[in-house]
């Protein structure tokens, strides 16, 4: 039995996170004589969750040219069917190669952040002098935590609310007096509110 395809099929727990999901690729290195390159890839986390990174993983999903194309024309043969790709974690159920994200120390990408970089390696049969990689982000949000007062005793009731003290009730009419002596309040306002 082939493990990567084992593997391929627990995948489908994982939600495609590629519009909440910022895929930066960066060129490391260059070979012209076995026409390799290397990629660092991370992602950053646009979405408002966090994001399982022990789940997060990138597919790469297609190879275009400069016209932006990427299957042959005569053919329909994908590009990506004539690259080798080095030092992949697996295969998909549909054949395209993906990579773990390394977790490093932290459990989640938290949103606004990045991770850390996986290094892809790509080599081109064909000597194709320009290609573009393009990658999906496969992973699980982090379920929110449970309700903590689900498993505390019934809040109690809100005391119920006394009569003011009378020194309360002092300090209001002297306030009352005072807006009334310096004009922001008339008694006729005063007695009008007050009544029951």
């Amino acid at each position: 039995m082939n493990p990567s395809i084992a593997f391929a099929r627990s995948l489908d727990h994982l939600m495609d996170l590629t519009g909440k999901m910022q895929v930066n690729i960066t060129l490391k290195g260059r070979d012209n004589f076995t026409s390799e390159y290397r990629y660092d890839v991370s992602v950053r986390n646009l979405s408002p969750d966090a994001i399982i990174l022990d789940s997060l993983i990138i597919v790469l999903d297609k190879i275009t040219n400069l016209a932006g194309e990427d299957h042959e024309g005569l053919t329909g043969e994908s590009f990506l069917k004539r690259f080798d790709i080095l030092d992949l974690d697996g295969h998909t159920e549909d054949g395209k190669p993906f990579f773990h994200i390394p977790t490093g120390t932290s459990r989640d990408l938290v949103p606004q952040t990045n991770s850390l970089p996986v290094s892809i390696r790509i080599r081109n049969r064909d000597y194709v002098a320009v290609f573009t990689p393009s990658f999906k982000v496969l992973g699980q949000k982090r379920p929110p935590p449970e309700d903590k007062r689900a498993d505390s005793p019934a809040t109690p009731p809100p005391p119920e609310q006394k009569s003011p003290p009378s020194t309360d009730r002092k300090t209001v009419e002297k306030l009352i007096q005072l807006l009334i002596k310096k004009g922001a309040l008339t008694e006729e306002e005063w007695r009008k509110a007050n009544r029951p």
